[in-house]
């Protein structure tokens, strides 16, 4: 019976024909830790043999076709894949704390509190957790006092505003008179025989007593 491997729900296996390689990721943050690559003995030593039987044939080219198909499958379990696994598990161990409260396992210099014995998501830092709680309330703070602020004193509200100038086409960046002609950007159609100011610019004919513009 072989030893239970740990790591089973965080990692990916980076591993390829020629050997293998894990990466195990913290539950937290999910930065990552890389085993070293080991190379398969057994994989390295079919290539041997295919590339001596294609030299010369024969027998010999024989015993790598049938070391072909003596398949060595890394891509699911395998006793040389749990070996190289447990290996690399106890590489990167050092790197990790599995936390008690939540049962995940996190990277010890970035998301584990030494104080307390247990993640930083279980048991945050005071002062990270004061730092955060400050610069939470300041923003709300800046928010609340922004809207006490009565920021459209001097702006016109009455006139529509122009995002374009109606002479011209130019953006207009606000204002009465367009920056790039000089043209008025609330031009008025005044009739001449009601007196009503409510036509657009380059109407013909007044749109209350129909008298032309």
């Amino acid at each position: 019976m072989t030893d239970a491997v740990p790591f089973t729900d965080n990692f990916s296996d980076l591993s390829n024909s020629e050997g293998y390689q894990f990466e195990f990721r913290c539950e937290r943050c999910g930065n990552g830790y890389r085993s070293a690559f080991r190379r398969d003995a057994i994989e390295t030593g079919r290539g041997v043999l295919r590339s001596i039987g294609s030299l010369f044939g024969g027998k010999v080219q024989d015993l790598s076709y049938a070391a072909d198909r003596w398949r060595y499958n890394q891509a699911t379990n395998s006793a040389a894949k749990d070996k190289a696994l447990r290996a690399a598990v106890e590489e990167i161990t050092p790197s990790f704390r599995q936390c008690r409260g939540c049962s995940d396992w996190m990277c010890s210099t970035q998301c584990w509190n030494d104080e307390i014995g247990q993640c930083l998501r279980c048991s945050p830092s005071v002062a990270e957790e004061v730092s955060r709680a400050q610069a939470s309330a300041q923003r709300d703070q800046i928010w609340e006092k922004a809207r006490e602020k009565d920021w459209t004193s001097g702006i016109d509200l009455d006139t529509r505003a122009k995002v374009s100038c109606p002479s011209c086409g130019s953006k207009a960046d606000g204002g009465k008179f367009c920056s790039s002609c000089g043209g008025s950007l609330a031009p008025i159609a005044k009739c001449g025989g009601c007196g009503n100011e409510g036509n657009k610019p380059g109407a013909i004919f007044c749109n209350e007593c129909g008298s032309k513009l």
